[in-house]
């Protein structure tokens, strides 16, 4: 989940975004600093730059490349602009196995048979996602290293039974940045810092920090993150790509280290709405452990493709939160533009008056999460094969090894979520109702008397300074919130750019509604192109 202003006892001042671009660094010479960054101009040329799952899975129809090839490639390309320096620091472990499983992909393609389109192309997943195979799942904790899971995540059984190798895991704000209210987003004390691909100084949002700087520098053609609120759509935001945080029910829980049973959720990162919608009907399916798929019955599509229509927008009523979003003049430029184009393409905007009444269930939501966390937590350590067993257990290990495990910020929300009652608690479902049951009625009630389609706006404003000290500042323009409270699901195009940073445009509707949304997101990603490849610039005043 992303670091949100509710996350602490009040709430956080807004920050402008001239602030939150430029660094609040304090007296580095106590504590140790971050790894040095390596110039960008040693960045090498990589032939696979800004190709897709289509565009590969050509190149090895007609020979020119192997899976094994390709997979060699982007191992290459992660150890020359991601582990030396390093760089990026988007990917903390590699698959040792991954060459082996492309080969075996090849095989199998030269005997006739493919699975489907993801059929020998690499992965990155996201490093709280378990896999039975020689690489850790650790949440990017030091209290987790060591932890080697016994069975696959259902999803990553998935993407296994699909043909796709997972290359590796991606680094992650630690314990999916709940751990802290003064976290850095893409910080873990086991990967240290994630760095933003456009503006090396720059944060790459959270909690799916490695998945979307690897999609970003094309270290992988797509990449699995998490969500609670925000973990996939503001990483996707602020890197440049696209990601969708699908219905809670559409992709299994299972296997990947929880925070909440009500928000999580796994979901696909690319750098097209394509590559996003394929990943996503790889994943999507019901699963016995885990209950809530039984919801996505019927509703699941084992192809989102079919749906991607350029005049996807014609005729849609997308509603558009009357008060702006922030008081930047370049952010209220970039959705005008985004608002007309949108209206070129045959879209009705209709005025909509919302995200007030959302934000006031902040604190419900904080509380929720907490509560929620404590007992997934625990019953995920209960059956882990691993010597750490409890939430307290966590807790305990990083206060032996302070130095090591918060050098930087500490773990005031692990404490606080271990103080909390069971799912029994009054207080719980006092907040379950407001949080979950309210927001549904708000979103339900201008969906249905607006007839609208969908909700629009900036998903996140330009990525804020890396600040490990102090943590994030970013600012007063979000769209993650009402999506993530609700379980409904969300994706973030890229709209344009600001101060040289990414930002997104969102699109969020009713539960199962992935296909009008991808429609949608497809024909405004057709009719703009805004994606721009990351220059890896090393600072914002360079």
């Amino acid at each position: 989940m992303r670091r949100r202003d509710f996350l602490t006892t009040g709430t956080l001042a807004a920050a402008g975004v001239g602030s939150l671009l430029s660094s609040c660094k304090s007296d580095s010479s106590k504590t140790k600093a971050p790894a040095t960054i390596t110039s960008a101009d040693t960045i090498p040329d990589f032939e696979l730059n800004e190709e897709s799952i289509t565009s590969l899975q050509d190149k090895m129809n007609s020979g020119k490349y192997t899976s094994e090839q390709i997979t060699k490639l982007y191992l290459d390309r992660i150890n020359a602009i991601d582990k030396k320096g390093p760089l990026l620091n988007a990917v903390i472990e590699l698959n040792p196995d991954a060459l082996a499983i492309a080969k075996t992909m090849d095989d199998e393609r030269k005997a006739g048979k493919t699975r489907g389109p993801l059929h020998g192309i690499p992965v990155l997943i996201k490093d709280n996602i378990n896999t039975a195979d020689k690489m850790q799942t650790t949440a990017g904790a030091l209290a987790m290293l060591g932890h080697a899971a016994a069975t696959d995540a259902f999803i990553a059984k998935k993407l296994r039974a699909a043909g796709a190798v997972i290359l590796g895991k991606t680094n992650l704000s630690e314990w999916a940045n709940f751990r802290s209210t003064h976290s850095c987003s893409g910080w873990s004390s086991r990967g240290g810092q994630t760095k933003n691909p456009y503006i090396l100084d720059h944060n790459p949002c959270g909690s799916s920090s490695g998945s979307g700087a690897a999609v970003a520098a094309n270290l992988c053609v797509v990449a699995v993150g998490t969500e609670t609120d925000g973990s996939v759509t503001c990483p996707s935001s602020v890197n440049g790509i696209v990601g969708i945080k699908p219905t809670v029910g559409l992709v299994s829980r299972s296997g990947i280290i929880p925070i909440s049973v009500t928000q999580d959720t796994a979901g696909p990162m690319g750098r097209s709405v394509k590559d996003v919608a394929i990943l996503l009907g790889a994943m999507a399916g019901i699963d016995p452990d885990d209950v809530v798929t039984k919801e996505s019955d019927g509703k699941a599509q084992a192809d989102y493709t079919k749906f991607l229509d350029a005049n996807g927008l014609k005729g849609k009523r997308i509603g558009v939160e009357k008060k702006p979003q922030g008081d930047n003049q370049y952010l209220h430029a970039l959705q005008q533009k985004a608002i007309d184009m949108l209206k070129q393409q045959g879209t009705i905007i209709v005025e909509i008056e919302y995200l007030d009444k959302i934000n006031k269930l902040g604190d419900a939501e904080f509380l929720v999460l907490q509560y929620e966390f404590k007992d997934g937590i625990n019953k995920y350590l209960s059956t882990a094969n691993f010597t750490i067993k409890t939430l307290a257990d966590i807790i305990a290990f990083n206060k032996q090894n302070e130095n090591k495990a918060m050098p930087y910020f500490k773990q005031e929300t692990l404490e606080s979520s271990n103080k909390k009652l069971n799912l029994d608690s009054k207080e719980y479902k006092n907040a379950f109702h407001k949080s979950h049951i309210e927001s549904k009625h708000i979103i339900d009630d201008v969906i249905k008397q607006n007839k609208l389609d969908a909700i629009c706006g900036l998903t996140m404003g330009p990525a804020c300074s890396i600040d490990v000290m102090y943590g994030d500042r970013w600012g007063d323009v979000s769209l993650t919130m009402p999506a993530a409270i609700t379980g409904y699901p969300h994706v973030s195009v890229p709209c344009g750019m600001a101060y040289e940073l990414p930002v997104g445009l969102s699109f969020f509707g009713p539960a199962y509604s992935e296909s009008v949304l991808l429609s949608m997101a497809y024909a405004y990603e057709q009719a703009t192109k805004n994606r721009v490849v990351p220059k890896f610039k090393k600072s914002f005043l360079s």
